[in-house]
């Protein structure tokens, strides 16, 4: 008990070693881009996908029990239901739930006009101006869950921000859990890749959190993706057996490029990926009702000359415009797009691919957006660089996003007119004064100096810049208290769990 409420007082502390970065609370209204009649045939699609076509879940034989001990229709493993009994079962789940951090200085809550900005998540590579393309390894996760840590603009540690490749397969979600528990107090996401992995992260979670904190609130989720097109497969289903009936989150979500994943229309590939993520949806339901759920959506197009991948094009871009209100129509918080591009480094495609891609998601309301910051080569390279740059422009769309327009007294400045005189300037102003500090977002890798000030400092890109940046901030870098007794448990849980598995590296 002394050493619960050691580890209470400790979630209860003011952050320290990082910035404060609270989720946004949106302010400015969604960008609604379909009409009813549109919004009412995607939405009979979806219904007949449920009801005519069926998704099928495979290689759990549990989930098959469970979806016919609840009264589905099962042929094979393909089940069939009611559209109405799908969306009345996608009603129980929370259309907003707060998921503790352990600084609750730092919680985020997801849903209603929420937005929480988290980085990329799965690149077996990772890239820097000094070290160049290499597989990723322990020593850069442990850079990026600090860098993530400590940037202001990033709400979530996300999980796989980088794999470590150094590590067997079936052990690195031991070191990146303790990385992130540990290096880091903002919230995080747990392993997915086989239920023994899920359950090791749910006891994790509960060692550091306590049990009666957990049974009560959502403290770590899980991200998956159906196996598209109308496939479920067993990583869903024993993740959602897991994290769920712990009453602990999960994000399901359809991976779908347009013309292989799912039809080559924009339209038809919506409503298959609100299928299938509401199919799971019901099943999370089913399994434990009032789960916190998030329903994802990736989709892309793709060349249809080469199969490959293609971010920041305009059927992506309405694809999240079309989800986004779709989701709010079925009540349940939205996680889709992020900075996407097919770049393989920092370049103008990357920028207008990743500029293109995150504001069309920040406008649809995605409430959980994993890939904000980091993202290269479609997703296979986490890049140091593109992190800092990503991240930088973040607080540019928080801005947008929680402020709007400011139309007070204050803002209208009727004081500085009876200041300045015609032909004047402001600069000198009281309201200047007063609001200098706060009025414009300052981005800190952009220079906005002469040429002459420029090239006296080595003429320096924003490339080399975030560089420099991200260094910096790694020497600045301070870990977030923690209570020695559950560091030490934590420790030892990992150890032991080690021991017990034999190196295995697929």
């Amino acid at each position: 008990m002394a050493r619960r409420a050691r580890a209470s007082r400790d979630r209860n502390t003011a952050p320290a070693g990082a910035p404060a970065s609270p989720f946004i609370r949106r302010s400015l209204p969604f960008f609604d881009v379909l009409d009813e009649e549109k919004l009412v045939r995607l939405e009979a699609q979806v219904d007949w996908i449920f009801e005519e076509v069926g998704i099928a879940f495979r290689d759990d034989p549990e989930a098959l029990r469970i979806w016919k001990e609840a009264g589905a229709r099962i042929d094979g493993d393909t089940i069939r239901a009611d559209a109405q009994w799908i969306r009345s079962l996608c009603a129980k789940a929370p259309r907003e739930f707060t998921q503790l951090a352990r600084n609750p200085a730092r919680s985020v809550t997801i849903g209603g006009s929420n937005q929480v900005f988290a980085p990329i998540y799965g690149a077996p590579f990772v890239r820097d101006l000094e070290g160049g393309r290499r597989y990723g390894d322990m020593a850069s996760f442990e850079k990026l869950v600090k860098l993530t840590y400590m940037h202001p603009n990033l709400h979530h540690g996300g999980f796989v921000i980088c794999e470590p490749c150094d590590v067997p397969v079936s052990k690195r979600h031991f070191d990146m859990l303790f990385a992130h528990m540990t290096l880091s107090d903002k919230p995080h996401l747990g392993a997915i890749t086989e239920m023994s992995r899920a359950q090791d992260s749910v006891d994790m979670a509960e060692i550091v959190f306590g049990k009666d904190v957990m049974d009560e609130n959502c403290v770590i989720m899980g991200n998956v993706n159906t196996n598209s097109p109308l496939l479920v497969d067993k990583v869903v289903t024993e993740a959602v057996r897991t994290y769920c009936a712990r009453g602990q989150g999960i994000i399901v979500v359809p991976f779908i490029l347009t013309g292989a994943m799912g039809p080559v229309s924009t339209a038809a590939s919506v409503a298959q990926a609100m299928a299938e993520a509401m199919m799971c949806c019901a099943f999370t339901q089913i399994v434990r009702p009032g789960a916190p759920f998030v329903l994802g959506n990736f989709l892309s197009s793709m060349s249809l000359k080469s199969g490959a991948p293609t971010f920041g094009m305009p059927e992506p871009v309405i694809s999240n415009y079309a989800i986004g209100q779709l989701a709010r129509r079925a009540g349940l918080p939205l996680r889709c797009g992020g900075s996407l591009t097919a770049s393989k480094i920092e370049d103008a495609q990357a920028a207008y691919e990743s500029a293109d891609s995150m504001h069309s998601t920040m406008l649809a309301g995605a409430n959980y957006v994993l890939h904000s910051a980091g993202w290269l080569e479609g997703g296979l390279c986490t890049g140091f660089e593109k992190l800092i740059m990503d991240a930088d422009r973040l607080g540019s769309y928080e801005k947008v996003l929680s402020q709007g327009l400011d139309t007070s007294d204050e803002a209208m400045a009727r004081d500085a007119y009876a200041e300045v005189a015609p032909g004047g300037h402001f600069l000198g102003s009281g309201h200047t004064m007063r609001n200098y500090q706060t009025a414009f977002y300052e981005p800190k890798l952009s220079d906005s100096e002469n040429v002459e000030s420029w090239e006296e400092g080595g003429c320096k890109d924003m490339r080399q810049r975030a560089y420099e940046r991200w260094n910096r901030m790694l020497e600045q870098y301070e870990a977030p208290p923690m209570d020695e007794a559950v560091k030490e448990e934590l420790a030892a849980y990992v150890a032991r769990r080690k021991e017990e598995i034999p190196d295995a590296w697929y």
